[in-house]
């Protein structure tokens, strides 16, 4: 695929790859933003520099004069908003997502309701807060459970549950992580993802990866461990399904008002391909989704790389 067109941003730009961060996912951030920051290098960009983020954030990129950020953050503080917002507070250019973007996908619940009136397929679901009777929100509802952390990603604080004393432990676990928790209908089917880029010209859905575990549902151990995991890429679905998971990631991506790039999450069950969310700052570590997704169509690491630092010139919302 061409992704070679003269770059819009100088080789000669300050750029600083933001990772680590404050976050539960942050070592899979430090892996991202490095394997970020080797790939801007060998790309021909002579002025990147890594950055921890810490709460010392704006001080450490208005001393080193950093002219654009490279997002490499995932989960609290760096997926969620917060640090879009505070880098236009700077005039920073930024890859990713804007900050509407950003907050919408993060939240579960929040994703759900913005994808809902596009008519696209979902689970059913309820969100609860500690105050709440659980048992009281999930009646009309099903088990066995997928109960979710509403503002974490990597399925950190995710767990199933089976029956009512299950189901309470899991709600009081995923609070650990987050003040509002989803709980979700499980349903068997092929976990599949598939990542969307925007290039200067239009919006493409990358191949489609499917996960098969040794673990019953694909969870963090799964995600991050070699091993425990068969990515069959591409997925083994038909042609008519493969499709229109792509159209429906396309559509989910425009829908929430995404940029740049997105991975959007599926749970295929019988004819019907349920979105269950959307990740704005995907992985870039070695065992990572869309670097392997991307390369199925013919865009390298670095090409990714560099498709995702042009994000920076895009309108953000």
């Amino acid at each position: 695929m061409d992704t070679d067109k003269k770059p819009l941003i100088s080789y000669d730009t300050k750029i600083g790859v933001l990772y680590g961060g404050m976050s539960s996912e942050r070592d899979v951030s430090l892996r991202s933003g490095k394997n970020c920051y080797e790939a801007l290098l060998r790309l021909g960009y002579k002025n990147v520099e890594l950055i921890d983020v810490d709460k010392n954030i704006a001080s450490k990129l208005i001393e080193k004069n950093i002219e654009l950020a490279y997002i490499a953050l995932h989960g609290k503080y760096g997926e969620d908003g917060c640090i879009q917002g505070l880098l236009e507070i700077l005039g920073i250019p930024y890859t990713g997502c804007g900050v509407e973007a950003s907050a919408v996908c993060m939240n579960k619940e929040t994703t759900k309701k913005v994808l809902k009136d596009s008519g696209i397929p979902l689970i059913k679901s309820v969100t609860v807060k500690k105050e709440d009777d659980i048992f009281e929100k999930i009646k009309g509802l099903s088990y066995p459970f997928m109960v979710k952390p509403l503002w974490e990603g990597s399925s950190i604080g995710m767990s199933k549950a089976s029956d009512a004393e299950e189901l309470k432990n899991s709600v009081e676990e995923a609070f650990k992580y987050s003040p509002e928790v989803m709980i979700e209908e499980y349903l068997i089917g092929k976990s599949t993802t598939v990542g969307v880029l925007d290039l200067r010209d239009k919006t493409i859905a990358t191949s489609i990866l499917e996960f098969r575990t040794k673990t019953e549902w694909y969870d963090f151990e799964a995600k991050y461990t070699k091993g425990l995991t068969e990515f069959v890429l591409p997925a083994e679905l038909d042609k008519d399904m493969t499709d229109k998971i792509k159209s429906l990631a396309i559509k989910a991506h425009k829908t929430v008002g995404a940029t740049g790039m997105s991975r959007v999450d599926f749970l295929v069950t019988q004819d019907t391909p349920y979105v269950l969310e959307i990740n704005t700052i995907p992985g870039m570590t070695d065992l990572s989704d869309l670097p392997a997704q991307s390369k199925d169509i013919g865009i390298s690491y670095d090409e990714l790389v560099n498709i995702i630092l042009q994000s920076a010139t895009m309108p953000k919302k």
